[in-house]
């Protein structure tokens, strides 16, 4: 690795030390530099290599870790990450089924899951009208620790009544609509995009790093029953979809 590309073209400010340090073992990651395994400069050899703090070195080492980058072993290092989540685009699966089959423990944390009445554009999503009672859920999933995925979900109260007093941290909003309101019909879009600042927290993103968005609606005996936004990493994660074809 090199200094090269602390300073912004342009005449822009350059990035602060530790961002630049960040970025640098990113770019390494995508242009294929480093790879799963590879270990990664230690904080002495940072703060050599990059003549910054200590502590410079150790806040870029945290936040990589923190965003699911790096994985760090006491006694041996820094290491870039394993492979991405795989997840099932057609295939409706639970996503703590997922991680755990992965062999890594799963955690959910509730932002919030409020009663809310439809707002114009909310109520045109979901084809009912403006002011029909809702549930809103805000949940941020987590595999051994990393956020993997954003999950912001508007269900129709009428279908899933119980829904604003249910224990999120105990089942996910798939196993309990999959209980009470079996699916018929699964409507998909997947786009890539920046996420905004709430976004970026929430998921602990690095500088620059893009996500992957599905919007999701589910149908059951007849009736839309919930619209939901699933944002993923975008260099943690990946989709993909497998069928056979009659001859």
């Amino acid at each position: 690795m090199t200094t090269t590309g602390f300073a912004k073209a342009g005449g822009t400010p350059p990035a602060p030390l530790y961002a630049a340090i960040k970025q640098h073992i990113c770019d390494a990651v995508r242009d294929g530099t480093l790879k799963p395994g590879d270990r990664v400069a230690s904080e002495a050899e940072l703060v050599e290599q990059f003549g910054v703090s200590r502590m410079t070195a150790n806040r870029a080492l945290r936040e990589l870790q923190s965003a699911g980058v790096i994985v760090r072993r006491a006694g041996s290092g820094s290491f870039i990450a394993e492979p991405r989540p795989i997840g099932q685009m057609i295939e409706i699966r639970n996503i703590a089924d997922e991680v755990r089959e992965r062999g890594h423990a799963y955690r959910a944390r509730v932002i919030q899951n409020v009663e809310e009445r439809a707002s114009g554009d909310m109520a045109a999503l979901l084809e009912v009208p403006a002011g029909t009672r809702l549930f809103h859920s805000i949940i941020v999933h987590h595999e051994a620790e990393f956020p993997i995925q954003l999950e912001e979900r508007f269900v129709l109260a009428s279908i899933a009544p119980d829904y604003g007093a249910m224990d999120f941290t105990q089942a996910t909003p798939n196993e309990y609509l999959t209980q009470i309101a079996p699916l018929e019909r699964v409507e998909h879009r997947v786009s890539a995009t920046m996420p905004d600042e709430r976004t970026r927290t929430m998921l602990a993103l690095v500088d620059s790093e893009p996500v992957l968005r599905m919007t999701r609606r589910t149908w059951s005996r007849g009736r839309l029953v919930s619209h939901a936004w699933l944002t993923h990493p975008g260099t943690r994660f990946e989709l993909s979809a497998a069928f056979s074809l009659d001859d």
